[in-house]
């Protein structure tokens, strides 16, 4: 009596699915999940010297940002 209601379900589930395997698809082939400067990020700081510049550089920041915006 109402299997056509679960017939219709089923098509249009089946429809989406494969619309988002299309799409997943199309956008492994395009290149939309790689990440290009997670290497290039990592050769960024020539020495070790250069690398504890910037992450006492990026604490200070921070610092400041908590100063800044400090709830009163």
């Amino acid at each position: 009596m109402d299997n056509w209601v679960v017939a219709m379900m089923l098509g249009a589930s089946l429809f989406l699915g494969a619309i988002a395997l299309f799409a997943f698809l199309w956008a492994l082939k395009n290149g939309q999940f790689d990440d290009e400067e997670k290497f290039l990020n990592a050769a960024k700081f020539d020495t070790e010297e250069d690398l504890i510049d910037a992450v006492t550089s990026e604490k200070k920041t921070e610092e400041l940002k908590k100063k800044v915006y400090k709830p009163e």
